[in-house]
C-alpha cells in the first residue's frame, strides 16, 4: 500500500455530466417561455416611452453669474474712483507745492529789496553826516575857536541830515527856562532837553543824564563832531549832559538861573562825550 493512500485529495469533486445537462436544459427552457411570450404579444404595439425631466440648474447659475458681474463692475468702479482722486491729490499737493516756492521766492526778493533800500538809506545818511560834519567843520576853523553864538548858527545852518535836525531843535529851545524833571515844551532839565532832541530824529535816549553818557560811543574831547552828547562826571555817573553844536560851543539847559543856554566849552568843561549819529 503506497503512503497517500489514506490521505484526503483536497480537489473539487467533478461535476457529473448528467447535472451540467439538467441545468442548461433548464436554463434554455427559461429563455424559450421568454421568447414565445415576446411573439405572442401585439404585432403594433407601439414602444412605451417616458420622459424624465430633469432638474434645471441654469436659473441659479445665471443669478450668480450676474452678481459676480455686478460685484466685479462695483469694484472696477472704486478702484477708478480711487484712481482719480489719487491724481487729484497728486496736482493739488504739486500747485501748493509751487504756489509755496513762489511764495517764498517773492518773499526773499522783498527781502533783499527792503534789505537794500535800508542800505542805500543808511549809506545816504552818512554821507550826509559826514558832508554836514565836514561843512561844520570847515566852518568852525575859519571862524576860530571861540566866536560866539554867530558861529554856532552858521555851523547850524550848514548842517544837514539827521546831525542837523539835532542841532535846529536845541537851538529852537534857547532861552527856554530850567526846571527840574520837565521835559517841555517850555521848560527843560539838562537830560530831558537832550532827550527831546534825539527823539525828533527817532532815537530813543535813556532818560537821565548818567545812562546818556554811556548811551553811544565814547570820543575824544579833541575829536568832537557836531551832535555829539557832552557830560559833566563820570561815564555812566554823570550828572549833567548837553549838545555839542561846533565851533566850540554847546548848547544845555544849564541851571535855574541860567535856562537853556549856548556857551563855550571853556566857560564849563565837560568830562567826556559820546557819538550816538
Amino acid at each position: 500500500m503506497s503512503h497517500t493512500a489514506h490521505i484526503p485529495s483536497h480537489r473539487k469533486p467533478r461535476r457529473s455530466a448528467s447535472r451540467v445537462a439538467l441545468r442548461a436544459g433548464v436554463a434554455g427552457g427559461v429563455l424559450s417561455t421568454i421568447a414565445v411570450a415576446g411573439a405572442a404579444g401585439p404585432a403594433n404595439a407601439e414602444p412605451v416611452t417616458e420622459t424624465i425631466e430633469m432638474p434645471t440648474l441654469t436659473s441659479g447659475l445665471a443669478g450668480s453669474i450676474a452678481q459676480s458681474a455686478d460685484a466685479t463692475q462695483q469694484v472696477a468702479f472704486t478702484l477708478e474712483l480711487r484712481a482719480q482722486e489719487d491724481a487729484a491729490a497728486t496736482k493739488a499737493a504739486e500747485i501748493a507745492k509751487k504756489a509755496k516756492a513762489e511764495a517764498q521766492r517773492k518773499a526773499e526778493a522783498k527781502k533783499k529789496a527792503e534789505e537794500a533800500a535800508r542800505a542805500e538809506a543808511a549809506a545816504t545818511e552818512r554821507a550826509s553826516r559826514s558832508a554836514a560834519r565836514t561843512t561844520l567843520a570847515a566852518v568852525s576853523t575859519s571862524s576860530g575857536s571861540d566866536s560866539g553864538s554867530s558861529s554856532a548858527s552858521a555851523s547850524v545852518s550848514q548842517a544837514t541830515g539827521s546831525a542837523a535836525a539835532v542841532l535846529a531843535f536845541v537851538q529852537a529851545q534857547l532861552g527856554d527856562a530850567y526846571v527840574m524833571g520837565s521835559t517841555g515844551p517850555n521848560a527843560w532839565d539838562c537830560s530831558g532837553l537832550v532827550q527831546a532832541a534825539y527823539r525828533q530824529i527817532g532815537v530813543d535816549l535813556p532818560r537821565v543824564s548818567g545812562d546818556q553818557s554811556t548811551a553811544g560811543t565814547q570820543v575824544s574831547l579833541s575829536n568832537l563832531q557836531p551832535g555829539d552828547i557832552l557830560y559833566w562826571g563820570g561815564a555812566g555817573s554823570a550828572y549833567h549832559t548837553g549838545i555839542y553844536v561846533g565851533g566850540g560851543q554847546f548848547i544845555g539847559a544849564q541851571n535855574p538861573s541860567t535856562g537853556v543856554v549856548q556857551k563855550s566849552l571853556d566857560w564849563d568843561p565837560p568830562s567826556g562825550a559820546v557819538r550816538v549819529l
